[in-house]
């Protein structure tokens, strides 16, 4: 597994954060949980540890729901998610592709779904799929 870091913040840039993602953008994913479903965002994986806020840390915010493994970080100023500690593996962040300086989530051409609304953390560990995303410039 490769490590690359990339810069990156929210919309009105209070907060800055640089992420070493584990395996660059091999890990992109999208979720069917109620919570990821209202989001729309699309994920990358970063280790713990490996996502350092550079500015702002007094600007973030958090939300835990259900279960309260997870815990989601958002601007307190403009409201935009940057990243989470994930529930299926709490030793690693999903960080907003859309947040890191230079992706967009219109740049994967195909997002994998998982199937958050039947958490692994729910069924014995097991991660089940969705679908897939497509995008098709026109």
């Amino acid at each position: 597994m490769t490590s690359t870091a990339l810069q990156g913040g929210c919309h009105c840039s209070a907060v800055r954060f640089e992420a070493a993602l584990t395996d660059g953008f091999n890990t992109i994913r999208r979720c069917t949980c109620s919570f990821c479903r209202r989001r729309g965002a699309v994920a990358v994986s970063a280790r713990m540890g490996g996502v350092t806020i550079t500015q702002g840390a007094d600007k973030l915010t958090s939300y835990r729901f259900n279960t309260g493994t997870a815990e989601h970080f958002f601007c307190s100023v403009c409201g935009i998610y940057t990243h989470h500690q994930r529930r299926s593996n709490p030793n690693e962040y999903g960080v907003n592709v859309a947040c890191l300086d230079g992706v967009s989530p219109f740049d994967f051409q195909e997002v994998p779904v998982l199937d958050g609304e039947r958490h692994p953390g729910d069924h014995g560990g097991e991660l089940r799929w969705a679908g897939v995303l497509r995008f098709e410039p026109r």
